[in-house]
């Protein structure tokens, strides 16, 4: 009996961003409530995303088949 190719984590794929070139992009955590007490630049700069760490990076290459 043939090995079965492993599942890709649903979850992951929708928190994370994956680029051509093979790195990873995640959102900054805190934005969904509390923003209030937070600048109006600090909220700008939460909006982008930023890259993860290569340990991080490839913890989550293990959980998705790209």
């Amino acid at each position: 009996m043939a090995t079965k190719k492993p599942k890709t984590r649903k979850a992951v794929t929708k928190r994370f961003k994956f680029t051509k070139s093979g790195k990873i992009l995640r959102r900054i955590a805190g934005q969904d409530h509390y923003r209030v007490k937070r600048t109006g630049k600090q909220r700008r700069q939460m909006r982008k995303l930023i890259t993860l760490s290569t340990p991080d990076a490839k913890k989550i290459k293990k959980l998705v088949t790209i």
